[in-house]
């Protein structure tokens, strides 16, 4: 009996590998493109800046504020979705995913008329009361700037979060409801501490996520210098007034910050959870 001749698999790597570099090659030559244009001085020099100091303490501040409030909501919002079955539940399934797919600069000024559209015939604004009855404006403020981030960097904690819960067998907490436990100290006691990585991997991808924010912010927040002005909105300021080695100088910043955080998802073991930011990438 003649043996089957096994075919050679070079010609399916070479097709496979050929197409598959294509886009690792692309992001790398973006990166090499901004480390060869700019140099240590340079970024040394935008680095200097009071403008570009106050920019990164803003940054910082309203991406941990931004995510802290995304994982507050997320969790029980991830949970609920993921454990029952209950009416309008695709529904609110499905409008979790809008600020994924929502053109950004649409979600910025669906902000804006939010907070300044006329109700009744008194012409009452949220943003008016907020200013003169409560003394705590939010419109080109730095509260706009979280409440920017904050509804696109939930969505993505959201659908991590969504994708924790999936994983962790609810049998478990069933246990714990039948030795006594009520649903909330189950779902304390048992669920959420078997869910403590994905916390870890929703908060940083929430973080990521209000870092990379610029249409929302522009429209909402504005970019006003040493007031709402973050690095995203930095890059632009920078590029429109000339300074291109300030505004690569930057983009740098946010390049090694962003791969600060996949690191830190890698050593963490949780950025598979990454697919929860596209719509529909968990199962319904």
């Amino acid at each position: 009996m003649t043996p089957i001749q096994r075919r050679s698999d070079v010609p399916f790597f070479l097709v496979m590998g050929g197409i598959s570099s294509c886009f690792v090659i692309l992001i790398v030559l973006l990166l090499a493109a901004d480390i060869a244009f700019t140099s240590f001085a340079d970024f040394r020099s935008a680095m200097a800046k009071p403008e570009i100091q106050s920019s990164i303490r803003l940054t910082v501040l309203s991406c941990s504020v931004s995510a802290i409030l995304a994982v507050l909501v997320a969790v029980p919002l991830a949970y609920l979705l993921s454990r029952f079955r209950f009416p309008g539940r695709v529904i609110i399934d499905t409008l979790v995913d809008i600020p994924l797919v929502l053109p950004p600069l649409v979600l910025g000024l669906s902000l804006l008329i939010l907070f300044h559209l006329p109700l009744g015939h008194s012409q009452w604004e949220l943003e008016s009361w907020l200013r003169e009855d409560v003394g705590f404006p939010v419109t080109y403020r730095w509260p706009a700037i979280v409440l920017a981030q904050f509804t696109v960097a939930c969505a993505f904690a959201i659908r991590t979060m969504g994708v924790t819960f999936d994983q962790i067998n609810p049998r478990s907490e069933d246990v714990a409801r039948t030795l006594g436990c009520t649903r909330m100290q189950a779902f304390t006691q048992v669920a959420l501490p078997q869910a403590g990585r994905g916390v870890v991997a929703a908060f940083t991808i929430a973080w990521a996520r209000a870092l990379g924010e610029f249409g929302p912010i522009l429209v909402f927040a504005g970019a006003t210098r040493m007031r709402t002005e973050v690095l995203s909105t930095s890059v632009w300021l920078e590029f429109s007034v000339g300074d291109l080695d300030s505004a690569v100088a930057i983009s740098l910043l946010m390049v090694l910050i962003a791969i600060a955080v996949l690191l830190a998802l890698r050593g963490l073991g949780t950025l598979r959870l990454g697919v929860a930011a596209s719509p529909g990438a968990r199962s319904r």
